[in-house]
């Protein structure tokens, strides 16, 4: 028997992983695997919890470096089931050097992030949700409520992996000139709109979304030099990772008005916040907070992801890598190899 312990559980990841997991209980990993479910995230404090695991399932903001690695190993757990694509937590040179089989869900519903995104986009461009709130007290005053119609605007994406796909037959739908960023420009793209190096990305549009993966070239690629090339009033989205925006210079363009609006559903320091209620807490983030207070800032908790499809897939996924584990096979979610981490296309660290 195969025993998984999976930290940072949620009730709609037990409910997701048992359902697919009985499902496939005929299956090579299924009959003989058992998931054992942790409330907490996995951390220094919490690997005792996967002492007697063979393996542990985490999410995005599991720690999983160095130190944490080694004592999973010294625990005895031989692999690392990550239930999402991102994989920026882990230390996977010290992963590979300990032995440690690491796999990911590459992509999942990208579908989902991208109409997420869009969800964001019309909502701060249109004001819905301030319109929600003055309704519900018996304003109807539309002054302070008006948008842009999308048609005809430029819409830049920056990286065009799937979700950014997905994201550009939405908004070509809405009638928008669309222009991408990326380094591995990819052909499916130019029946939808043009790329453009990021300079010219970002002095022509009127809405940027992120799509990007999160490493040493991106981290903070929205800062104040990059901020500045922007068009003055353009709007901000990001549903990829919070490290690819550098929030005070960001708030000094929202306080300026050069930065017309932004919509995030990630945050730099995430960790210690996102989900989690935290109704009753006095926050200690004081640059979250203080992007709070202003009008033209939306903030959702990491949520892009969380539909009833893409839940489905990313337990599949899973459960199909812990088989590829327990069956000593090649499995193409490996994210080391052969003395190395694998640098993939396909499973860089973001929804791509």
């Amino acid at each position: 028997m195969v025993k998984v312990a999976v930290f940072s559980a949620k009730p709609y990841d037990k409910k997701f992983l048992s359902h697919v997991h009985h499902r496939h209980s005929s299956s090579h990993a299924g009959s003989k695997s058992e998931l054992i479910f942790h409330d907490f995230s996995l951390s220094v404090e919490t690997v005792p919890l996967a002492h007697g695991a063979d393996a542990v399932c985490v999410f995005v903001n599991d720690t999983l470096n160095r130190q944490v690695l080694e004592q999973l190993a010294r625990a005895g757990v031989r692999a690392v089931l990550l239930r999402c694509a991102g994989y920026n937590n882990v230390d996977l040179r010290a992963a590979e050097s300990l032995g440690l089989f690491v796999a990911n869900v590459p992509s999942y519903s990208p579908e989902a992030v991208a109409e997420f995104a869009v969800a964001l986009l019309q909502t701060l461009n249109r004001n819905t949700h301030r319109a929600y709130n003055r309704v519900r007290e018996g304003n109807f005053a539309l002054d302070g409520l008006l948008g842009k119609t999308l048609r005809g605007k430029t819409v830049g994406i920056v990286g065009t992996g799937k979700i950014g796909l997905a994201l550009a037959r939405i908004l070509r739908g809405f009638g928008c000139r669309l222009l991408a960023f990326d380094p591995y420009p990819i052909d499916a793209f130019n029946e939808y709109g043009e790329y453009a190096d990021l300079d010219s990305l970002l002095a022509q549009s009127d809405f940027v979304s992120l799509h990007c993966p999160l490493m040493d070239s991106t981290r903070h690629i929205i800062n104040e030099h990059t901020l500045a090339k922007m068009k003055k009033g353009a709007m901000l989205v990001n549903t990829s990772r919070g490290g690819l925006i550098q929030t005070k210079p960001v708030l000094a363009a929202l306080k300026s008005k050069h930065l017309g609006g932004l919509a995030l559903d990630v945050w730099e320091g995430e960790g210690a916040i996102f989900y989690q209620d935290h109704s009753g807490d006095i926050i200690q983030d004081d640059e979250l907070m203080r992007l709070m207070t202003f009008p033209n800032v939306l903030i959702s908790g990491h949520q892009a992801f969380f539909t009833e499809e893409a839940l489905t897939e990313i337990a599949e996924c899973t459960l199909r890598n812990l088989d590829d584990f327990v069956r000593k096979v090649p499995c193409k979610n490996s994210l080391v190899h052969e003395g190395k981490p694998l640098v993939r296309r396909d499973s860089v660290p973001v929804r791509i």
